[in-house]
């Protein structure tokens, strides 16, 4: 590769060509990048020049992407995240801590007790470290896919079996009920149980969209032929429930307060309610690599929270109630 191709190809050049994508549009990237428009389309044009290539097709309003283009995203990608790899190991053997350390947590895993864990590791992390925490969302698969791909650090709330994977230690966090609620004017909340499939196959369900991009997403409790309505969280499918657009299970101690104060009716249905086991898992280190840098010690932090029944169980069980609901 010539000196301009290799010069061309900065981790700034990959984060815009990564915004562009993300963001759909120019006008959109230079927002987000704080740059003006103008000054970003002369970006990617030496990027173009000095490649040699065109990255994005311009022939519509939309910033759609070559194949060349995406080409270098896909990789860009990976680069970028070898690069934050890199200075998180840099700080890491210079301190212990991690420059940053990322924790992906499905939708159903409790923010109240998430937002206090965060709080006491602020308290107790020290004046001398400095790891910045980054929380992602992530709904079913896209929760190990955030780990596998190098996008998370810890992820918590795996469900399914996730097979063995190198490098990668999977811990058990607890169960879960799922049960399954219409609002209390929905058809289904006057008709006999236990309630048949058949039945629930007229009546339009409520489902979460995945968000894995790479791995298969994950499906649950669907059935064929059944007009669904997809929400981007647990929280959205919740409220679309009790807004009487749908039916489905959801999980009880997310719905508690809206079961306790009537506005959904849990119906016993005839192939029984789910309980969904959930792990958490995170990047171990290598074995027998001495030149890999030591486990940092924010991760050992929030394993050591991880360890305690009394966490894992409020992680799934403790959401937060209004004044009405506390004993």
């Amino acid at each position: 590769m010539s000196n301009a191709r290799r010069n061309a190809l900065t981790p700034e050049a990959l984060g815009m060509v990564d915004a562009i994508a993300r963001s759909g549009s120019f006008a959109a990237a230079a927002r987000e990048l704080g740059k003006v428009p103008s000054a970003l389309t002369y970006s990617v044009r030496q990027l173009e020049d000095a490649l040699d290539v065109l990255l994005f097709d311009r022939s519509s309003r939309q910033a759609k992407l070559t194949a060349a283009g995406e080409e270098l995203l896909e990789h860009g990608r990976r680069v970028l995240g070898e690069v934050d790899a890199l200075a998180n190991r840099v700080q890491r053997v210079a301190t212990g801590w991690e420059a940053s350390l990322t924790i992906a947590a499905d939708g159903v895993v409790s923010r109240l007790t998430l937002f206090e864990l965060v709080e006491s590791f602020y308290a107790e992390r020290g004046i001398g470290a400095s790891t910045q925490l980054r929380l992602r969302t992530e709904v079913l698969t896209g929760v190990w896919e955030a780990l596998v791909t190098g996008h998370a650090d810890l992820a918590i709330g795996l469900t399914g079996d996730t097979g063995a994977h190198v490098g990668i230690e999977v811990r058990p966090l607890g169960e879960v009920p799922f049960v399954f609620a219409v609002a209390p004017h929905h058809p289904l909340a006057a008709r006999p149980e236990p309630l048949a499939d058949e039945e629930i196959q007229r009546h339009r369900a409520v489902a979460v969209a995945d968000s894995a991009q790479r791995l298969a997403p994950a499906t649950h409790n669907l059935l064929g032929g059944q007009d669904v309505l997809t929400v981007t969280s647990m929280q959205a499918k919740i409220e679309a429930q009790v807004r009487c657009l749908g039916c489905g299970f959801i999980p009880e101690p997310l719905a508690r307060t809206h079961i306790r104060n009537g506005v959904l009716v849990v119906r016993r249905v005839q192939r029984g309610d789910p309980n969904v086991r959930m792990s958490y898992a995170w990047r171990a280190d290598a074995v027998g690599q001495p030149h890999k840098a030591p486990q940092g010690l924010a991760l050992q932090w929030w394993l050591r929270q991880l360890d305690s029944g009394a966490t894992r169980q409020a992680l799934l069980d403790r959401h937060r109630q209004t004044s009405a609901d506390v004993d």
